[in-house]
């Protein structure tokens, strides 16, 4: 069966004149993957190779990609890691989180408040535990993008039931770290759509209400 890739036409979810970031939904799970894009080199960066590693090899390879940055070590987001490995790219994951890809494996780590750069590009590393003990957020500097993995969502809190997770530690991280940025900053997670931290600041209080 042959795999369909969406032109770049089709998978382009922001841009400006420095940077393009597309955006695929796969798995049975809807995981985001993200290649953050220098316009200037062509050099990018996939954050989370989540699954359906064929349409995300053929991205990576017409898209520039030049590593692969995992934003927790939980298996809807590592499903492709192996693949990706195999094809050449470096796979990128927390200390904290790197055991979670003991199977699929993994090549460095990434330390809070690392700077990530390809290309003109930069992206600050956000350690926001939580979720899981590694989970770790991207900023791209310059511009109004955070990267929040399952950290933040739509409507609250990524889920913190799952072996690792910690409820009082993910609002925490939530309104130290990703809060104290502008109300404009657009909130790119690991499932579903964008929203910002203005329209999800208001409602902490709720979220820690119901313990969810």
């Amino acid at each position: 069966m042959s795999i369909i890739v969406p032109p770049p036409s089709e998978t382009l979810h922001w841009s400006n004149s420095d940077v393009e970031v597309h955006r695929v939904v796969v798995g049975s799970y809807d995981n985001n993957v993200f290649i953050v894009r220098c316009r200037a080199t062509g050099d990018a960066v996939l954050i989370d190779a989540a699954n359906e590693h064929e349409m995300l090899l053929q991205l990576a390879s017409s898209l520039g990609v030049r590593r692969v940055l995992e934003t927790h070590g939980h298996w809807d987001h590592i499903g492709a890691v192996t693949e990706m490995r195999e094809a050449g790219y470096e796979v990128a994951v927390t200390a904290a989180d790197a055991p979670m890809l003991h199977e699929v494996g993994y090549d460095v780590l990434i330390d809070d408040a690392e700077v990530i750069e390809f290309g003109q590009l930069r992206l600050h590393a956000i350690h926001n535990p939580g979720h899981t003990p590694g989970s770790i957020s991207f900023h791209l500097a310059g511009t109004p993008l955070l990267f929040t993995g399952d950290t933040l969502f739509p409507g609250g809190p990524g889920a913190t039931a799952y072996e690792g997770g910690d409820f009082n530690t993910i609002i925490d991280s939530i309104d130290r770290l990703l809060f104290a940025f502008p109300d404009d900053t657009i909130v790119l997670p690991g499932h579903g759509t964008d929203t910002t931290i203005g329209v999800e600041r208001p409602h902490l209080p709720e979220w820690v209400a119901r313990g969810w």
